[in-house]
């Protein structure tokens, strides 16, 4: 989030995806690099983690989120 974007998306493998993020191998995320992570979810059903990343894209999911991480992204502003 230093660069102020909020990825989300869904893998079977995150240690692998956020390796690729960051060495610019995702055409859409290369730009806003590095990439660190601060949040996950997991789930055991495929369909479940789809409708889980669909839900936190969406506005009210976003702010969500937000809510659930305020206390670092409060941290970010006197870091």
């Amino acid at each position: 989030m230093e660069n102020n974007h909020l990825y989300i998306g869904s893998t079977n493998d995150l240690i692998r995806r956020v390796k690729e993020h960051n060495l610019g191998l995702s055409p859409s995320t290369k730009r806003y690099k590095p990439w660190k992570l601060i949040y996950y979810e997991a789930c055991l059903n495929e369909q479940d983690a789809k409708r889980r990343e669909n839900y936190l894209k969406t506005s009210q999911g976003g702010r969500l989120l937000k809510r659930r991480l305020k206390e670092y992204f409060y941290s970010l502003r006197f870091a």
